[in-house]
């Protein structure tokens, strides 16, 4: 449940105000008493009432959205993640080295 601090203003449980900022001739807004650094990127929400959220995102490349989308190609990742790290695989430089009838 939102409660009202001293001054009127609606607070959001988890949300702490950190001081009141005014849009620019260009309608930007400085967020770094935020704690937001420069290049950060966010997903920006507009509720009913105006009220703006952003939420932190990191953008992958389109051609690594499959892992993402698709659990079984996820699930293979972290297993062959998971066996590079318990050194269950081997190197094969020489498979490079094979002459293909060129």
């Amino acid at each position: 449940m939102a409660r009202k601090d001293g001054i009127g203003m609606t607070l959001v449980p988890g949300f702490e105000p950190r001081g009141e900022v005014t849009a620019d001739d260009r309608a930007r807004v400085a967020f770094g008493r935020a704690g937001v650094h420069g290049r950060d990127r966010f997903l920006v929400s507009v509720s009913p009432r105006g009220e703006i959220m952003l939420t932190p995102v990191a953008s992958i490349p389109k051609q690594e959205l499959l892992i993402w989308e698709r659990p079984e190609v996820m699930a293979s990742l972290l297993r062959g993640l998971d066996d590079y790290q318990s050194g269950r695989v081997l190197s094969r430089d020489d498979f490079l080295d094979e002459d293909l009838g060129e």
